[in-house]
């Protein structure tokens, strides 16, 4: 059984995604970002006619996260219409990496919830040197 705040995470991650815009793809996706102190950010995927300038659910609420200050995150919930698990992309991926790298990733479809860490996700991630 999943902690009450990840189940209440996920809940979240779904309403998210009856906000996004996906006129193009009809790929919905939501996804809420849990801070250390228990905040939530909300994020859904956002299309344009060219494609390369859509954005993430996932890089949505963390973005919404950061400009409002926040630095340490504990769990971020990703929800999609798929019957799938829906990943979050190279460019997600990355960020994340960068911004919240002790982050618990939950991944929710029909199939069930699966956690992963970002580090399993992205394990030779870009580093400035």
């Amino acid at each position: 059984m999943l902690p009450l705040q990840i189940e209440r995470l996920i809940k979240e991650a779904e309403a998210a995604r009856k906000k996004a815009l996906a006129p193009y793809s009809k790929f919905t996706v939501g996804a809420t970002l849990m801070t250390s102190g228990g905040k939530i950010y909300h994020g859904c995927n956002i299309e344009n006619p060219s494609l390369m300038l859509s954005f993430c659910a996932e890089r949505a609420a963390l973005i919404s996260a950061l400009v409002e200050g926040e630095k340490e995150f504990k769990a971020l919930a990703i929800v999609s219409g798929s019957k799938d698990y829906c990943f979050p992309c190279g460019a997600c991926r990355q960020m994340l990496a960068e911004f919240a790298p002790e982050i618990e990733l939950y991944l929710a479809s029909e199939k069930g919830i699966k956690k992963f860490s970002i580090a399993e996700l992205l394990p030779h991630q870009f580093k400035k040197i």
